[in-house]
């Protein structure tokens, strides 16, 4: 070969090899929003600009800006100049690896570990679709949750950004024990989250942890859909609570407690916890408890409302499940109302999986039914929950350095909440997963 030819193959080479060590050029987009809901809470801007690269919230500026005015070589431009843009919504209490039916208990001993995931890659899918980009997921079973969470975050599958919390602590015949079934089954499905006595309940917390908990997630009450007439009073002793949420945070974990009777509410309150899922009896002294600790309380209506239903019009629930859901789930209402009223801390949740997932976004007409105003039935969901999680540097907002998780609705939000049940845009850290006009996710009905 001639020397002209091997020198012209060398400088080829060598600009491939310089090509392949450049940093990738980033990826810009501008979305054009026509209204936009920045810090839920707040003015809603008009006629804005949203410059996204690489995943996260460049800048905010005003005006239809193109790539060069914003100061990029190029970008992709997305035109939501007709919709209401707010941040990517946030749901405090999902579970992913089931949906309440009427095969329920036959599912827990037919189904392995695998079917659990695949299902629950199809409920992520659903809502993230619906336009929640993040979950707290708070009890599943085995480490189906964190390999769900953990396939989301490489990119493998499509879902919100997950906080898991693996299995919930609970005691022997509470709620989170396997109950309902005969000795030898029972003994077989019993959680290592299972625990009795403070020692046994700081090795429950320990080893959720060691599995990859991101939260820990403790029953101080009974719960409705427990198949056991134990009803849903307080269940677990004050040392327990204690030894559980000291243990947690300890470990740099915080605490959410199922807690439906006021006794185990305030139990958890005195005890420590960061949040009060359900919190359906809840009194004078929650109150003055949650304003103490700065506790939140979060209140998944959606989930009473469901097993109301279903214990009235159904034949779903078993016996012992039914007489619990149709005293408890009227409660929650009404306790969620005066808990606004007296400003209480609220963060949004809705236990989808009591529900169908994806209708998440139901909950909102329920606490504006209940007396919440819309503005801050979506800030509960946006910047308090961001706060809950302590991800505010992180998500709850549109703003630079945050990551670009944004949705759109095609009607104002705060004149009519049901607007956010038809979300038409979904971004997640920049990757758009959901386009106006797209059609909607099949989601069963209720």
């Amino acid at each position: 070969m001639k020397r002209g030819k091997i020198a012209t193959l060398l400088a080829g080479l060598l600009l491939l090899l310089s090509a392949a060590c450049l940093p990738a050029m980033a990826e810009t987009s501008i979305i054009h929003a026509g209204h936009l809901l920045a810090v839920p809470g707040e003015k809603v801007l008009e006629k804005q600009s949203i410059i996204v690269t690489d995943g996260r919230i460049k800048d905010v500026r005003p005006g239809y800006l193109g790539a060069a005015a914003a100061g990029v070589a190029r970008a992709t431009l997305i035109d939501l100049k007709d919709a209401w843009v707010l941040p990517g919504l946030i749901d405090l209490h999902v579970h992913f690896s089931g949906e309440l039916g009427s095969n329920n208990l036959l599912e827990e001993v037919q189904e392995d570990p695998e079917a659990t995931v695949l299902k629950g890659v199809v409920y992520a899918g659903r809502t993230l679709q619906a336009g929640f980009t993040t979950v707290r997921e708070l009890g599943s079973p085995a480490r189906t949750g964190f390999a769900l969470r953990d396939a989301i975050n490489r990119g493998a599958v499509e879902g919100p950004t997950i906080y898991a919390a693996g299995h919930m602590i609970s005691i022997t015949a509470g709620h989170g024990d396997a109950n309902g079934f005969n000795e030898a089954v029972t003994h077989a499905l019993r959680p290592e989250s299972v625990c009795n006595g403070p020692d046994d309940c700081r090795r429950a917390v320990r080893e959720q942890i060691r599995m990859g908990a991101d939260v820990i997630k403790l029953a101080t009450t009974g719960g409705v859909l427990s198949n056991i007439a134990a009803g849903t009073g307080q269940q677990m002793f004050d040392d327990e609570i204690k030894a559980i949420i000291d243990t947690a945070h300890l470990m740099g974990k915080r605490v959410a407690s199922h807690a439906h009777a006021a006794a185990g509410i305030n139990a958890a309150l005195r005890a420590g916890v960061d949040t009060v899922e359900h919190g359906s009896y809840l009194d004078a002294e929650s109150i003055k408890l949650f304003r103490q600790t700065g506790a939140s309380l979060v209140p998944t209506l959606l989930a009473g409302h469901t097993v109301t239903e279903l214990a009235r019009n159904s034949a779903t629930l078993t016996p012992a499940q039914k007489e619990k859901a149709l005293e408890v789930g009227p409660k929650m209402q009404a306790a969620f109302g005066g808990a606004v009223k007296a400003g209480v801390k609220v963060g949004f949740g809705t236990d989808s999986g009591v529900s169908h997932h994806g209708l998440n976004a139901q909950e909102f007409e329920l606490m504006v039914d209940a007396g919440m105003a819309p503005a801050d039935a979506i800030r509960s969901a946006t910047v308090t929950a961001a706060e809950i999680l302590e991800k505010q540097n992180r998500i709850g907002a549109i703003r630079t350095g945050l990551d670009a998780d944004i949705i759109a609705v095609a009607r104002d939000p705060l004149a009519d909440i049901t607007a956010l049940q038809q979300v038409a845009f979904v971004m997640r850290r920049g990757l758009v997963h959901r386009s106006a006009g797209q059609p909607a996710p099949f989601v069963p009905s209720p």
